[in-house]
């Protein structure tokens, strides 16, 4: 059952994080910073990435939608919730329209593994799906 889970998934046009996601890779990530400092960062950074254009920022609800173009054109919601003081959860969303033959599933985690690596080099990374298990 997992083999075939793990071949069907290739070829999902959607990836996103959760807490409680197998993957280590796509879980929602939790950074020391208040809700302001991370909002602005995201959006700075998808700002900053010429591939990205922000079609709606929701300062209230916490999200930034934007359009990749590129190698894989996609769209993508990013998530900013403050959960205890100087703590913030990002969650982000991916999905695209785009088919791929051998899948297209990891080049889209791959986009999000991106923002988050730049996410680190900006914020101080606390943990991972710390609240999954709750």
């Amino acid at each position: 059952m997992s083999l075939l889970k793990s071949i069907t998934g290739r070829f999902q046009k959607y990836s996103g994080t959760s807490e409680n996601s197998q993957d280590e890779q796509l879980r929602t990530r939790y950074y020391k910073a208040n809700f302001n400092q991370m909002f602005q960062t995201v959006e700075d950074l998808l700002k900053a990435d010429p591939s990205f254009r922000i079609t709606s920022v929701s300062k209230d609800h916490g999200e930034i939608s934007a359009e990749l173009s590129g190698r894989v054109p996609a769209f993508l919601t990013a998530t900013v919730i403050t959960t205890k003081s100087y703590e913030t959860a990002v969650d982000l969303h991916i999905s695209t329209e785009k088919f791929s033959l051998a899948g297209i599933n990891p080049a889209l985690k791959q986009e999000l593994v991106k923002i988050y690596e730049k996410l680190n080099r900006s914020h101080t990374f606390i943990g991972s799906g710390k609240y999954g298990n709750q």
